[in-house]
């Protein structure tokens, strides 16, 4: 079969990175809009941090298609995105006198573990509702690495992908050649 220009950029709703993002976009609305005073800006720095992370994997996904440069860029901006958004979280705790749950704790670890057995936001959401906000900001954190750490992933195997395989430009010459030859 010969090579295909346009490749299908696959459903970015089956990536565990976007589903981690749209878990930590759920929580992080649902935290600002519920302990955040109306009027502090931070709720709005905050939601969009959370918003970005999700959103740029999802227009990644879809520039795959035509650009390896454009996928790694948008990947790389939610990657950034979520270190902002950690760091609203550590400010909030820090500022306010709240334990962080420091790594390797009882706390730290139970969560880890949530965080890799459920992916979905309605499950988190559900303890949400039952937890004070410095939990939340804690569970966010955690949550935030795990995507973080997933998408590092992600971005090492279109690193792979572009090495191997090179971009848009390199595949279109070698099929306007291959399509010449035959």
């Amino acid at each position: 079969m010969p090579e295909q220009l346009i490749r299908h950029s696959g459903n970015y709703r089956n990536l565990l990175s976007y589903q981690k993002t749209e878990v930590i976009y759920e929580m992080t609305y649902y935290f600002c809009h519920t302990y955040l005073q109306k009027g502090d800006r931070t709720i709005d720095q905050m939601v969009q941090a959370a918003r970005s992370g999700k959103q740029n994997i999802v227009e990644g996904c879809a520039a795959s298609a035509t650009s390896a440069k454009t996928e790694i860029k948008l990947i790389n901006v939610a990657k950034a995105s979520l270190q902002e958004l950690l760091e609203d979280y550590i400010d909030y705790l820090r500022v306010r006198n709240h334990r962080q749950w420091e790594e390797g704790s009882v706390e730290w670890n139970a969560m880890r573990n949530l965080g890799r057995e459920h992916n979905d936001a309605d499950y988190f959401m559900e303890i949400c509702k039952t937890r004070p906000p410095e939990t939340i900001a804690n569970m966010a954190i955690i949550l935030i690495y795990q995507a973080d750490y997933l998408l590092y992933k992600q971005l090492k195997k279109l690193e792979q992908d572009f090495v191997e395989n090179g971009g848009f430009s390199e595949k279109m010459s070698r099929i306007r050649r291959d399509h010449r030859g035959s």
